[in-house]
């Protein structure tokens, strides 16, 4: 009797794979708009690994074609380190799935400098409106601004916020919504107390309502934050828009007043320290300035010369 001959599962494609994996990450409970980015980097990677090319036929080859390819094409270099963190992830993947045993090196970025509010345009920002006159929704806007710069949190995480999240007595706040979908508690300054005491006094609602709520007194969308904010900076003459950017002038500002970067790495919620370390950047004359004060040499001979 001649013997049956089994046909063996083809190696799926590099499109197909990528699906799968996507599948994964979406099963994992990764976020609409991680899983939307993975999707944007595929279609860019895809122009240099050829779609239809078998897993089991991947090379590094394939990988240093597509950073040459990329380079020449005057891609910036944080775009590639983008694109081939997510390339990594993939294949880290399909060697778990015995796909491939292609690896890929991290692509080393250049430091940028983070944009930041200046202090002019911090003062636009921060006068307060007159809560006689102006209305609520510039109030709101202006105290959102406020909490920024107190907290640094993201702009996801500031839609989230329900008003019993708040606790002035403790002076803290608690993040319910975060990026690694933990709950995390903030330090709010006294300042800030005082702000979100008068606010809460006008707000007026229910402890389980959002803390900053929509003209339509819902819970902002993304979209509807990020206009609300740039609306109220145009009316006080700052072009800049970012929400994001004020994650970046606190963490800045934060380092420049004395704050050490483990406490930022825990406020702003990062997991490594080098992700706290793209939001920083720590002047020489910074470091000069501050010097004598955490010399382990001059702050012994202090120490001794006071004896």
């Amino acid at each position: 009797m001649p013997k049956i001959k089994m046909q063996t599962a083809l190696c799926p494609s590099f499109e197909d794979a990528f699906e799968r994996f996507i599948i994964a990450k979406k099963a994992k409970g990764l976020s609409d708009k991680s899983i939307a980015t993975y999707k944007n980097h595929y279609n860019a990677i895809s122009k240099y690994i050829e779609p239809e090319t078998q897993m089991d036929k991947l090379s590094k080859a394939d990988i240093e074609y597509m950073l040459a390819g990329m380079r020449d094409k005057g891609l910036a270099a944080n775009s590639i380190a983008s694109y081939t963190r997510t390339l990594r992830s993939f294949l880290s993947w399909a060697n778990e799935e015995e796909l491939t045993t292609v690896s890929c090196k991290q692509y080393k970025a250049e430091e940028t400098v983070k944009d930041t509010y200046t202090d002019a345009e911090l003062a636009r920002l921060l006068k307060k409106p007159n809560i006689h006159k102006c209305t609520f929704s510039e109030y709101r806007n202006w105290v959102m601004i406020n909490m920024l710069l107190n907290c640094g949190m993201r702009a996801a995480t500031m839609r989230s916020i329900l008003v019993k999240d708040v606790n002035l007595q403790n002076q803290t706040i608690i993040y319910r919504h975060t990026k690694n979908k933990s709950i995390q508690i903030a330090p709010l300054c006294s300042e800030m107390v005082c702000i979100l005491r008068e606010y809460l006094k006008l707000r007026q609602g229910n402890v389980d309502d959002v803390l900053f709520p929509s003209d339509e007194n819902t819970k902002f969308t993304e979209s509807g934050l990020y206009q609300a904010i740039a609306k109220y900076n145009h009316s006080r003459g700052v072009t800049k828009t970012s929400t994001h950017l004020f994650r970046h002038t606190y963490a800045e500002r934060f380092l420049q007043n004395g704050g050490s970067p483990f406490e930022l790495q825990k406020i702003l919620g990062h997991s490594t320290l080098t992700m706290t370390r793209k939001y920083c950047r720590i002047y020489d004359y910074d470091i000069v300035r501050k010097y004598d004060s955490v010399s382990p040499l001059a702050t012994f001979r202090a120490g001794s010369n006071n004896h």
